[in-house]
């Protein structure tokens, strides 16, 4: 409630109006804690009472009570199957060059989009997602691959797991080469081992104890285990599009 006193506190001195029909809270915990815990239907700022949902959109991010991504994957994947049936009904007039660039574009609304946060996600929004990018795959290639690779080796496309590892380890190494953004630069720690060993100059982090699963999801957790399981090689990547590539083609490679 000290938080919810502090919010009314900032609106009285700086003016702001709320309007309750656009305003949702939600109350986010684990199943057990929330079971537990005392659920109202409104919560009361100023003079507006803001209804409780079970689910709030962010940024374009659907987070629900438990803080799963569920929600936010089966948006997803409806938005990227209405868009895929629209683009298989124009394929045939296309070149693939432009297939390719149509693609592209909704790889990186839709799939690309806030990839992050799918961090250790259920195995059934992975598959969720994956079909989706293998489906994608086809309409671009008109099911016209080799059948002893897949439509995304074809186009050189990572699958959506090697995706969202791409896409973490890549704001680790942003982190650690600039510094910034100090939330995130802040929670990776140098590995320093109390005796000379060959991984110092491994460039490796301190991968902090979490025993939880919801805690597994944190960027601190989870960018040290992936920046660590990266090759040496990757790492020492002068510049962040050198990082990219490497990083790309060692994943390909696997």
């Amino acid at each position: 409630m000290s938080r919810l006193a502090s919010l009314h506190s900032w609106f009285s001195h700086n003016g702001p109006a709320l309007n309750p029909r656009k305003l949702k809270a939600i109350i986010s915990g684990s199943r057990q804690r929330l079971n537990s815990f005392p659920r109202p239907s409104v919560i009361h700022i100023l003079s507006s009472s803001v209804p409780i949902s079970d689910y709030i959109t962010t940024l374009g991010i659907t987070l629900d009570s438990n803080l799963t991504v569920n929600k936010h994957v089966s948006s997803v994947c409806k938005s990227a199957y209405y868009s895929i049936k629209a683009l298989r009904h124009i394929r045939p007039v296309l070149t693939c060059d432009m297939a390719r660039a149509v693609t592209a574009s909704l790889k990186h609304t839709r799939l690309d989009f806030a990839k992050s946060i799918l961090t250790r996600t259920s195995g059934s929004n992975i598959n969720k997602l994956q079909c989706i990018q293998t489906c994608l795959a086809r309409v671009v290639l008109q099911d016209n691959y080799n059948s002893a690779t897949s439509p995304l080796s074809e186009l050189h496309w990572l699958q959506v797991t090697k995706r969202i590892n791409f896409k973490i380890a890549t704001l680790a190494y942003q982190s650690l080469a600039v510094g910034q953004p100090t939330s995130l630069s802040s929670v990776l720690i140098l590995h320093q081992p109390q005796r000379s060993r060959h991984s110092v100059n491994q460039n490796l982090l301190s991968v902090p104890c979490c025993n939880s699963s919801f805690g597994q999801r944190s960027f601190s957790y989870c960018a040290c285990k992936i920046w660590n399981d990266r090759p040496l090689s990757v790492g020492q990547s002068p510049s962040l599009d050198s990082f990219k590539r490497n990083l790309k083609n060692s994943q390909l490679s696997q």
